[in-house]
């Protein structure tokens, strides 16, 4: 019998830092979602910085001013490389993604329908897959991510950037 995903996933990122001001989301499912991000990525990733080598890599994602800040660290958790990015082509994913997650958590509070709260969760699948696309293109020439790392990735870009 195969291998699952989960046991052949590459791992290249073995720690992932979030600011300890973040530490606590608005709420119980955002910060659901914050964990399971964190946990799925470590559990499998390709995360591939140009011109350092192979892993395995510690991250810290922040984001500052408007910008996401992605330090690459070493296994020592010495700082290797520091990317910048600018959110403003985030801007309506990251908006759009906040309003389904509470659209979401309201649904499931006021006891909505089974097909509505699957209707919900495709439509944050969708931004997900958005915003999995829009990151592998930012950080192209920068860093080689697979799609799954880039969604998870967008999770906590989410989750970090609570209000826009």
């Amino acid at each position: 019998m195969p291998d699952s995903p989960a046991t052949t996933a590459a791992r290249d990122l073995v720690r992932v830092e979030l600011p300890d001001g973040h530490a606590l989301l608005p709420s119980p499912y955002a910060e659901a979602d914050r964990r399971q991000a964190v946990a799925d990525l470590l559990a499998g990733n390709r995360f591939r910085p140009a011109g350092l080598g192979p892993g395995p890599f510690g991250l810290a994602i922040a984001v500052r001013d408007g910008r996401l800040m992605l330090e690459i660290r070493d296994a020592a958790e010495a700082p290797l490389h520091a990317l910048v990015l600018a959110l403003g082509p985030f801007r309506r994913l990251i908006k759009d993604y906040h309003m389904v997650v509470e659209s979401h958590e309201k649904a499931v509070a006021e006891g909505g329908s089974e097909a509505r709260i699957q209707a919900i969760d495709m439509g944050r699948r969708g931004l997900h897959n958005e915003g999995a696309t829009l990151l592998t293109e930012r950080l192209a020439g920068k860093v080689e991510i697979d799609f799954e790392t880039a969604r998870r990735l967008f999770t906590l870009v989410c989750a970090l950037h609570q209000r826009i």
